[in-house]
């Protein structure tokens, strides 16, 4: 029965498809494509039916004057997308699911959306400046207009010729030249001691992140302590694991050690310039966060993301250079000393971590070797260093010019919190206004700055603005910072 039943649903011999083809006379492989097209439609839309026998290759072939190869292509490509199905000895027959799925009304835009977890719909985006500003205080930027790029190129030229001769891509923890001039930098930089299979090399701080939470998080639920308000991706990475993340409040001692949840396993913190407040951990507070991690078992992942560029007093000891029980993970980066562009990074890891680590970086996708390779020669020729003192002293400057004006009997409402790092400065606000109406004024002033509200956990609340000074000079950062104070003389009178 079944083999007549094909039969009635074949296309006879000497007749046509019940549709109209057309073979336009151009190239063979736009013609091939042109006639996928048309049967493809003719089959989704239910015109041709399923279990209809198709014409064999060579006579549609020579009904539409076209060559049987591109019939046979246009066979194959409807069958890899299961329109036709082949049965040796009978030839291709539209598949029998395609008439139903044609009718199946298809899933709305709204409803694969809802497929998406609910972390990555809502994300998080820092606030953008309603237009182009004369005074944008950036935040997270350096100044590249300083750096070597020249430099830079010769070095990178020659790392390219030498990758030439052996394509190497390099083990998962990254070139050993390059891990071996972070352990020489962080030992002279941070006073760190470290070796350089203690350095596993990321594409950037976001990667290193991302590798921790997947090796950290062992359960679902894990409590991951936060700052807040703090740096929302690294949060976030911990939270797409499955953590689950607790907020932990920052005053002008940086964490509020005792206010940690006793059950947290994972704290991350910015110790030497907090984000976004800029306020160091204080002596007091490191020794109890450590602590609280020996008593609680926890990791304490170290965020140092930009202490190269210290500009008072004596730089604190990084928390791994005080942990004696190898609990403290240290996270550094390139994007602040050198350019955000160049995306390498790296973790400092206690010796219990290590191979997870490499492992995690494996699957995780390896960093590229011509730029670790350029990036070593670069520290191991003393450029680093150089730029780095450079940079130092350019951004001290525009510091300065910022901490002035905030000290001039001009500012009635702004407190700076206390800071000696960084390339940022936070800015406590009154309670006769909040920072949203703030930020108003200065906008129709030309200044941009940064609600640190955007920056909290949860429905946290931080009345606080944060102006990045890294991509303006003195002049304009003095001249941004003095129509910030007429800004706030606004706010203050409309409230």
């Amino acid at each position: 029965m079944a083999p007549q039943s094909r039969q009635r649903q074949s296309a006879p011999a000497g007749e046509e498809l019940e549709i109209a083809l057309t073979a336009p006379d151009r190239a063979a492989r736009r013609t091939r494509r042109e006639l996928y097209q048309q049967l493809r439609d003719a089959i989704r839309a239910g015109r041709l039916a399923p279990g209809l026998r198709m014409p064999a290759s060579r006579r549609l072939a020579q009904r539409l004057k076209v060559s049987r190869n591109t019939i046979t292509a246009v066979y194959e490509l409807l069958a890899s997308e299961g329109l036709l199905v082949t049965r040796p000895g009978a030839g291709g027959f539209v598949a029998s699911t395609t008439a139903a799925a044609a009718k199946a009304k298809p899933p709305s835009a709204a409803d694969m959306a809802g497929r998406i977890r609910p972390i990555w719909r809502e994300g998080w985006r820092p606030t953008a400046f309603p237009k182009a500003l004369p005074y944008p205080f950036v935040v997270g930027t350096p100044d590249v207009a300083h750096f070597p790029f020249d430099l830079w190129r010769k070095i990178a030229s020659r790392a390219t010729r030498n990758h030439g001769r052996s394509p190497d891509r390099g083990p998962p923890e990254g070139d050993l030249g390059l891990r071996e001039g972070i352990a020489g930098h962080l030992s002279f930089a941070r006073g760190i001691a470290c070796r350089a299979e203690d350095i596993v090399v990321t594409s950037g701080a976001q990667q290193a992140f991302d590798l921790l939470a997947r090796v950290l998080v062992h359960r679902p639920g894990v409590v991951v302590a936060v700052e807040d308000p703090g740096y929302p991706p690294a949060r976030l990475a911990f939270a797409a694991a499955g953590a689950t993340v607790v907020g932990v409040p920052v005053d002008d001692e940086g964490l509020v050690v005792e206010a940690l949840p006793d059950n947290a396993e994972i704290v991350y913190v910015t110790p030497s310039h907090q984000f976004p407040l800029g306020v160091p951990l204080s002596p007091a507070r490191r020794q109890a966060l450590l602590a609280f991690a020996r008593r609680a078992g926890a990791v304490v992942i170290e965020d140092d993301y930009d202490a190269e560029f210290r500009f008072d007093g004596r730089p604190l000891e990084a928390l791994q250079t005080l942990d004696a029980s190898g609990q403290v993970v240290y996270v550094g980066t390139f994007a602040k000393s050198l350019f955000p562009e160049l995306k390498l990074g790296y973790v400092m890891t206690p010796e219990w971590l290590r191979d997870a680590l490499r492992t995690a970086k494996l699957l995780g996708g390896l960093s590229p070797l011509i730029a670790q390779q350029t990036l070593a020669a670069f520290i191991a020729e003393g450029h680093l260093a150089r730029h780095i003192r450079r940079m130092r002293r350019i951004y001290a400057e525009r510091r300065q010019a910022l901490l002035e004006v905030m000290g001039s009997d001009a500012n009635r409402w702004l407190r700076p919190y206390p800071s000696a790092a960084g390339l940022h400065l936070a800015l406590d606000l009154p309670a006769a206004f909040g920072a949203d109406r703030l930020l108003a004024a200065a906008a129709d002033l030309g200044v941009g700055a940064y609600p640190a509200a955007q920056y909290a956990v949860g429905q946290g609340r931080c009345n606080a603005v944060i102006l990045g000074y890294g991509m303006l000079g003195a002049e304009p950062v003095r001249r941004g910072a003095e129509a910030l104070l007429r800004a706030a003389d606004r706010a203050a009178g409309g409230a």
